[in-house]
């Protein structure tokens, strides 16, 4: 196993790189997933990594030693630790990260059930939230427009803990594009002015949109749904955030499906 020792190592500044622009992300098609959980998420729907970093601690770590032998041939490379820090983006790692190809889709097509449709949203946790959920609630397929936080950016991944590599992801989408182009039911999320999301039925393939809080979705989109769907809420209460309004959405039509069956 080869020892990475100084900052001038070509590696060592790439992974760097790829740590903290998304941008580079995009260019490479890269992305680092870190921590042993990212890792066995990976592994459990098939993925391999096109290298592994390890920390000089993370080698007595019992974890990293198990997911090691895992991805058995695939290049590993031991970061002194202060070099491993600078690449995790964690206070406190564990002491693995690995390297993976960010999966290429198409645009529009491939997409048999219904979707997630993100217009806007910049906050990472809130991001990975929705993601995890979309999991979570069987919804395969999110969309994220122009603007959004990059998918494949770290906290994104830490928030999604593991969903990624469930869903097909498509990011700096035209949203208006895609929505002219969807088959299916378009159900904008508003504030007010709309109906209730429990006198809905979603029993049919369905883009969900979501705006970022605040601003809410851009107001092309709203006039391109087919639906405005409100969330009851108790008097006094203004609005839940984004990720908790997606949970309350996808998981009523989850509800609706499943009796159905």
């Amino acid at each position: 196993m080869k020892i990475i020792a100084s900052r001038d190592n070509p590696t060592f500044k790439a992974l760097r790189d790829l740590s903290q622009d998304p941008r580079e992300q995009r260019k490479q098609g890269k992305a680092l997933i870190d921590g042993p959980h990212l890792l066995q998420a990976c592994r459990d729907q098939g993925g391999r990594p096109e290298l592994v970093v390890v920390s000089e601690d993370g080698l007595k770590n019992a974890e990293v030693q198990f997911l090691l032998t895992a991805f058995d041939g695939v290049e590993v490379l031991c970061f002194r630790n202060g070099l491993f820090k600078e690449v995790s983006g964690i206070a406190s790692p564990v002491g693995i990260l690995a390297v993976i190809s960010i999966p290429a889709v198409s645009p529009r097509g491939g997409i048999s059930g219904s979707c997630v449709v993100l217009d806007g949203l910049q906050d990472a946790g809130n991001v990975g939230s929705i993601l995890r959920t979309a999991a979570a609630a069987g919804v395969r397929d999110v969309i994220l427009g122009v603007g959004c936080a990059g998918a494949w950016t770290p906290k994104v991944l830490r928030a999604g803990q593991g969903a990624h590599f469930c869903l097909t992801i498509r990011e700096q989408v035209n949203l208006l594009e895609f929505l002219t182009h969807w088959g299916g039911t378009t159900i904008a999320t508003v504030a007010r002015d709309g109906q209730s999301l429990f006198d809905l039925k979603l029993t049919s393939p369905i883009a969900w949109l979501f705006g970022a809080e605040g601003r809410g979705l851009a107001p092309d989109l709203v006039a391109r749904a087919g639906i405005h769907a409100v969330i009851p809420m108790a008097a006094g209460s203004e609005s839940l955030n984004v990720a908790s309004a997606a949970a309350v959405c996808l998981f009523e039509e989850l509800r609706q499906h499943l009796q159905m069956t």
